[in-house]
């Protein structure tokens, strides 16, 4: 009997745990950035308080969800630090077909609406440090955007994937292909998750050679262009889809070697779902944020 009102209790104060720390969170405005006639669906976490706040672009993986990116969002408002998600085209609620191309306009349009005058005052937006980060495949496509837009000093990749490696691995392996297949060819029969445009499955990539049109996707190929801005990436020991020997410290390696100054790489114990290690990832991302914000001062 006692144990029994033992875990009673547990179980309440856990139920009441978790009802203080609902009620203290603050809940995101749903947002929609407008990309030409496009309506894409996202997020804005606002940090409390006077003043301005420094502000992250966050990508989602692929296909991304219609909530938090890894617990990151909720976050960084704790520190001070506003966050923007949103879901990319033809992913979820947003309109329009999802592809490379259309995912980089996506972040385009991010950073238009992030600039737009009255989300500045609205939002509490310190425009002189907004950054660009990403999970997975959010991690590829913001370096890929960074490489191509000088303007964008800042950047941090979670395990970001880099798709041109991903597609030579996908046209020189028969069994990554067969595999990476079946996983699109179950999307393809969830339109309420993805939507695909030209050249939005890897089999059309590799057909439309879609490297060769933009190399840029390679992000070895980007290093010179990324060698001179603020860049954080982000591993984790255990992951065997971005993995560190084959993506993270290839990628590293290059960057050093174009003389980059302003690089850090870092690594957690985990996998590619940083399930156990939220916390500390979220950590590594604010304290990099605050460090770069001091150093972009002077």
């Amino acid at each position: 009997m006692k144990s029994s009102s033992r875990s009673f209790r547990l179980i309440l104060a856990f139920l009441v745990s978790l009802i203080f720390t609902q009620s203290q969170a603050q809940e995101p405005a749903d947002i929609t950035i407008h990309r030409g006639d496009i309506p894409l669906k996202g997020k804005f976490y606002e940090t409390e308080g006077t003043g301005v706040f420094p502000t992250v672009i966050l990508l989602h993986g692929f296909p991304g969800n219609d909530k938090d990116i890894l617990d990151i969002g909720r976050k960084l408002p704790e520190a001070g630090i506003n966050a923007l998600t949103f879901n990319y085209s033809g992913t979820h609620q947003s309109e329009g077909l999802f592809n490379f191309e259309n995912s980089q306009k996506d972040i385009k349009a991010a950073f238009e609406f992030i600039y737009h005058s009255g989300n500045i005052s609205k939002y509490k937006i310190d425009t002189n440090h907004v950054y660009l980060g990403g999970y997975s495949y959010g991690g590829g496509m913001a370096l890929t955007y960074a490489a191509n837009h000088p303007e964008t000093q800042s950047v941090f990749s979670i395990a970001g994937n880099d798709h041109g490696a991903f597609i030579k691995e996908y046209n020189h392996n028969p069994e990554v292909r067969d595999m990476i297949d079946k996983m699109f060819d179950d999307l393809k029969n969830q339109p309420e998750i993805v939507r695909f445009g030209p050249g939005g499955t890897p089999e059309a990539m590799a057909e439309m050679e879609i490297i060769k049109l933009n190399p840029t996707y390679d992000l070895r190929y980007c290093a010179p262009m990324l060698a001179q801005k603020n860049i954080l990436l982000i591993g984790a020991w255990d992951d065997v889809n971005v993995s560190i020997e084959n993506v993270v410290l290839p990628l590293y390696r290059a960057l050093k070697n174009e003389k980059a100054k302003n690089v850090k790489i870092t690594a957690v114990q985990d996998d590619h779902s940083f399930r156990n290690s939220r916390e500390e990832l979220a950590q590594i991302i604010i304290e990099w944020i605050k460090t770069t914000s001091e150093r972009n001062k002077y």
